[in-house]
């Protein structure tokens, strides 16, 4: 059965699944507080960018079944994809999950359905929406149903994941898990798992801590690897063909919207218990830092006056425009309190976010030293060197993420570094 929905929030999460309800049948209501977002989505304009959304916002938008505007409007779903960031001491900031539930209270009647897919503390549901939704006077359970089922897609897969991925559904009581399941089930492929809300706010967060202690991991491989004369990329390759390891891979940091934010979800609320936790998520802070330090040595070491830096790659992972919590906007803020000068660029951020961005990479690379990959898109894993030495006034490469031919460089006369890689240069 076909259901309306009000979707409040229409950014990297809840526009993609708004047009997945749309068309698949269900008259779909998308809410944000950004007035320019909501005019772009209704002239099926992307203020976002991912893989495939653009027609589907147009067939949505087309179809009648997808409209937005600043206000909720009444449905029998409820579904809130607000963010869930972290304040500077490293607190959850549940200020968008509350108000979100706030501004459908006076649009919520019996029967309805409340989903929070925003990424959140174990007992967000319990503890900060459930007496907000009481406001509305409704037995909560037997006349309005809650439920959290947490969003498990990869920028730039957002709909391939959105359909094949296994879904968890975590509903306040029974009732609410079997009607957010049977809702999702309209295009979901993948395994539904039904369980409570606090386990499923739970398991999303695991999820992604997970990840975050798995690449700190890689990244004290890569600090070690930088001291004993080793290349981790290859070390952790070879150790990779063990049946039972899977490590992930090093870098300049860790960005995004979850894994760099959601392991600090359980250092608040068991500080004393989350030491592997803590420690995990203060490597990664520490490799922009890090990087940053490499620059200035490698430049050092070739004795450069007053040099240059092209910083290649601003959004926190390849092929897309997503730079919330990027480690490039940090290693950007360290070559600022060094003194170095730097010019940045990315192919796939038009609007400046960055100190120097530049719109074009030859602009970015008049009078460098040294080009650093950041971020490593396809566009950059296909430099030509060849074109890029005559645009800069040293011949300098250093690849963070391992997404160059280095080899190819240096046989076009650059002195090559790539981080966690002693070996090479």
């Amino acid at each position: 059965m076909k259901k309306s929905l009000c979707v409040v929030g229409l950014g990297y999460i809840g526009l993609p699944t708004s047009v997945m309800f749309a068309i698949n049948g269900h008259q779909v209501h998308g809410v944000d507080v950004n007035r320019k977002a909501v005019e772009m989505v209704n002239a099926k304009q992307l203020h976002i960018e991912e893989n495939g959304l653009q027609e589907r916002l147009e067939e949505a938008v087309d179809s009648g079944k997808f409209t937005a505007s600043l206000e909720p409007t009444e449905a029998d779903v409820f579904v809130i994809a607000v963010p869930s960031p972290i304040r500077e001491d490293k607190t959850a900031n549940l200020d968008y999950v509350k108000k979100a539930t706030e501004s459908i209270v006076p649009f919520v009647k019996e029967g309805n359905l409340v989903i929070l897919e925003s990424t959140v503390p174990p007992r967000t549901v319990e503890d900060v929406m459930l007496p907000v939704l009481e406001e509305t006077g409704l037995t909560i359970g037997e006349e309005l149903f809650v439920s959290h089922s947490p969003e498990r897609v990869i920028p730039g897969k957002v709909f391939q994941e959105l359909v094949d991925n296994d879904r968890i559904v975590g509903g306040i009581n029974e009732k609410s898990s079997e009607m957010t399941k049977d809702l999702y089930l309209s295009f979901v492929k993948g395994n539904i798992h039904l369980t409570d809300a606090t386990t499923a706010e739970m398991a999303k967060v695991i999820e992604n801590t997970y990840r975050d202690v798995n690449i700190a991991f890689a990244n004290e491989l890569a600090l070690i690897s930088d001291q004993i004369g080793v290349n981790s990329w290859e070390a952790i390759k070879l150790a990779n063909y063990h049946p039972r390891v899977n490590i992930h891979t090093p870098g300049p940091g860790v960005g995004g919207h979850c894994i760099a934010v959601d392991p600090w979800f359980l250092a608040e609320i068991q500080p004393d218990l989350s030491k592997i936790i803590q420690l995990s998520r203060n490597t990664n802070d520490h490799m922009p830092v890090y990087t940053a330090g490499e620059i200035e040595s490698f430049l050092k070491e070739q004795h450069i006056q007053d040099p240059k830096v092209a910083l290649f790659g601003l959004s926190f992972k390849a092929n897309i425009d997503d730079q919330r919590e990027s480690p490039s906007l940090k290693v950007i803020l360290e070559l600022v309190e060094r003194g170095i000068s730097f010019s940045s660029y990315d192919p796939h951020i038009k609007e400046n976010v960055a100190s120097n961005q530049t719109q074009s990479m030859d602009e970015a690379l008049e009078g460098a030293d040294i080009v650093v990959i950041l971020t490593d898109h396809d566009e950059f894993k296909q430099l030509d060197p060849a074109h890029i030495q005559g645009k800069m006034r040293s011949r300098l490469v250093f690849d963070t993420k391992n997404a160059l031919s280095l080899d190819q460089w240096k046989d076009a006369g650059f002195l090559t570094k790539r981080l966690g890689d002693s070996k090479n240069g």
